[in-house]
């Protein structure tokens, strides 16, 4: 069989334009360079898409009202069924593992199952699904230990695959990192943006991106920049809180922050905005931040850095892997309780740590502006989806 013949069906819950998440912005690039090396075809959730090869999938009217996990389950079997016809299949996330795995079952296909993340590692979630976190958990375990291959976004990922399902031939895991499309994620210099969200170019800003999540570790930097400068403005693209818990503390942190620092010292937008809208937030920054407390790899540092921007994160999971300590970006050091919530085990020190390390690149714009540069070139020679792409196909080949 040529890679020309070659069917493959990739299920998310994700894909565009409903992406709120890092694994829908990984479907979106790995289809569009998977499609002329192999007969690709996406499954998904949510409403129906105009773009051939691609199918969506409504909740079952029979589960309306039911438990958030037990509604994915009932779309998954509904898509392993339109899997019929295919080579292998390829899930992401927790959220389409138990449907891959079904497809796999029934149709007698490879199953390939890429981790983004590890539900063990965020038993948060329990407060966010209840008793479905025993089904989200249950789906993953089956899946990645029944799986042919498992593709892990960094060694770190790899590292904690096998540390949470010990039972896995460490032989069958493959690391094949995320990617960044450098075309679209490139400098925008405009400010259109920036002037209607009321973001002030004559003051230096920090400027996060991501989902109000207890993954993301943005408590932690709410307290944390308390101690930056007074002339620095906090810029939050930030929205999607899981449970009306996080959401209620991060209000309250915020609050907190704004009654602290100046009129407009803090801009929080929460609706999620157009990616050439948060591209060019980012290449206004002074420096972008990611405080995640658990980052299997963190596609946002790589946006981040192809647009130029200097970045301080997180020592943990695949983070070290993307960002060049002192050359790209710089990481913060966390010891981290072993209990699988990434909790630090010294939460001010981590705060205290995050703030000096912020501080440092703003107060030195010509050193922001190296670490941008060299960050950018970084992600153009090291993170490109076409590499990602023939790297991916050669681990389905392996299972044919």
């Amino acid at each position: 069989m040529t890679s020309q013949d070659l069917r493959v069906d990739l299920i998310s819950r994700e894909y565009p334009p409903e992406v709120y998440g890092g694994a829908g912005v990984h479907l979106e690039y790995l289809a569009r360079d998977l499609r002329p090396l192999a007969d690709v075809r996406v499954h998904c959730f949510g409403g129906k898409r105009d773009e051939p090869g691609v199918t969506a999938y409504p909740e079952p009217a029979e589960l309306a009202g039911a438990n958030a996990a037990l509604r994915t389950m009932g779309i998954d079997l509904a898509i392993a069924a339109g899997c019929e016809g295919t080579d292998i299949v390829h899930s992401h996330t927790w959220y389409a593992n138990f449907a891959g795995h079904t497809a796999k079952l029934l149709h007698g296909v490879p199953h390939v199952v890429t981790t983004h993340s590890l539900e063990p590692l965020r038993p948060w979630k329990a407060e966010q699904l209840g008793g479905g976190y025993a089904l989200s958990s249950f789906c993953e375990r089956v899946a990645i230990e029944n799986a042919d291959a498992v593709i892990a976004v960094s060694a770190g990922m790899k590292r904690d695959v096998l540390t949470a399902y010990p039972s896995v031939d460490e032989s069958k895991i493959r690391v094949v990192y995320n990617g960044i499309d450098t075309e679209q994620y490139q400098p925008d210099r405009g400010t259109d943006v920036i002037e209607r969200l009321g973001i002030d170019l004559s003051r230096p800003s920090v400027v996060f991106v991501g989902r109000i999540t207890r993954q993301k570790g943005l408590p932690y930097l709410l307290r944390a920049c308390h101690d930056l400068p007074s002339d620095v403005q906090i810029v939050l693209l930030a929205g999607a809180p899981d449970t009306p818990e996080i959401a209620a503390e991060v209000e309250g942190l915020a609050i907190q922050l704004r009654n602290a620092r100046d009129e407009n010292g803090v801009i929080w937008v929460q609706e999620m905005l157009p990616k050439h809208e948060v591209v060019q937030v980012l290449t206004h920054g002074t420096v972008f931040v990611c405080p995640s407390i658990y980052e299997p790899m963190g596609i946002v540092n790589l946006e981040a850095m192809a647009c130029e921007t200097a970045v301080v994160a997180t020592a943990t999971g695949g983070i070290p892997e993307v960002i060049a300590d002192g050359e790209t970006g710089v990481l913060v050091p966390i010891d981290q309780v072993a209990d699988g919530t990434g909790t630090p085990v010294d939460p001010d020190r981590f705060v205290a740590d995050l703030a000096s390390a912020l501080t440092g690149v703003l107060q030195d714009p010509a050193r922001a502006k190296e670490l941008g540069l060299a960050g950018r070139r970084r992600a153009v020679e090291k993170f490109s989806w076409s590499t990602i792409a023939e790297d991916t196909l050669e681990v389905y080949r392996s299972l044919l």
